[in-house]
Formats: C-alpha cells, sequence, structure tokens
C-alpha cells in the first residue's frame, strides 16, 4: 500500500498538535505527529510497544516520570503500559511506530 503524505488525513490530537497515519494493518501502524512550539502530548500509557523516531526539532520526553531530551535524529522505544509524554522545546515532528496498530487511532 502507497500512503501519499499530501493525500493523508491530519487529524487534532492535542491542542498544537497533529496526527497523521501513514500506513496501518492490524499488528503495525506508522504515525507522523506534528507539534507547535511548547505544544504538549500529555502523560499516557497504552498496551501497545512504540518506538519514537525525532524527524525534526527538541523534545522534553517524560518515561515513566524520567526526563530527558530528544532531539532530530535521536529515537527511543516505549514498552507497553509505560506512562510518557513529550513536550515540544520548538516545532516539531515525531515518527510514531505501534505494534499491534491502534485501532482509536483509525477510528478517530
Amino acid at each position: 500500500m502507497i500512503v501519499r503524505a499530501a493525500e493523508a488525513p491530519t487529524v487534532p490530537a492535542e491542542p498544537g498538535v497533529t496526527r497523521q497515519v501513514l500506513g496501518h494493518d492490524p499488528e503495525l501502524m506508522m504515525v507522523r505527529v506534528t507539534f507547535q512550539k511548547d505544544a504538549v502530548g500529555y502523560i499516557h500509557a497504552h498496551p501497545h510497544r512504540q518506538v519514537t523516531f525525532v524527524e525534526r526539532g527538541r523534545f522534553e520526553f517524560n518515561f515513566d516520570g524520567a526526563k530527558t531530551m530528544l532531539s532530530a535524529g535521536d529515537s527511543c522505544f516505549v514498552p507497553p503500559d509505560v506512562p510518557h509524554g513529550a513536550v515540544a522545546l520548538e516545532e516539531g515532528a515525531l515518527i510514531d511506530v505501534f505494534t499491534p496498530a491502534r485501532t482509536d487511532f483509525i477510528r478517530a
């Protein structure tokens, strides 16, 4: 399946944050999450495994209460059910990969 970014819907996720599903099947999903400066990806947890790649920008990530900075080119792995979130220190975008797919993103 080919997904063209210009044709994939972008939906609001949180204030200053948008989400764009770039491809999925029931077992795997890739999503671009775009942040305005100072936008917050609120602390949350889910049963999915997640790998995040910082496409552009700088972010303060919170992993189960521990904070760290990630910049363009950095990545992280989030195990299932671990509380996590991020704050955009500048405008930026993350590429999130989930297994299994986030069905709540497909219904949104």
